[in-house]
């Protein structure tokens, strides 16, 4: 099971990525496309080009999760289109409705109560 958190950073990749890679060439795109370190401990959603299979990232501090998630039919219903960015930010809720292959423009959910920001030390 994920583990996800409200403090959590998650990163979805835009472009779809080629599915044959693994951990190691995830975390090049994180590097190299996404300008995100993969040890950062953040999250990493990627996708192939048709659109039934998500690839998600995550450094625990030990080593790297890489969970895979394949639709038995259809496709991914919501991805973002947007050619000067390379990533978008997901909020935790996001992330669930986008695994739950809901679509996030027309999703109802309630307002968060208020946003989580860093303890400052």
């Amino acid at each position: 099971m994920i583990q996800i958190t409200p403090h959590m950073r998650i990163y979805l990749c835009i472009a779809p990525i080629d599915f044959r890679k693994g951990i190691d060439g995830l975390s090049r795109v994180c590097r190299d496309v996404l300008e995100q370190d993969p040890f950062s401990g953040s999250m990493f959603i990627f996708r192939n080009k048709r659109k039934t299979t998500l690839k998600i990232l995550l450094y625990d501090g030990q080593g790297f999760w890489l969970y895979v998630k394949r639709l038995s039919r259809g496709k991914f219903n919501w991805w973002p289109q947007n050619g000067e960015t390379s990533s978008v930010n997901l909020t935790p809720a996001q992330l669930h409705l986008l695994i739950w292959n809901g679509n996030l423009q027309h999703a109802h959910t309630s307002p968060q109560w208020r946003s989580i920001t860093p303890a400052q030390c």
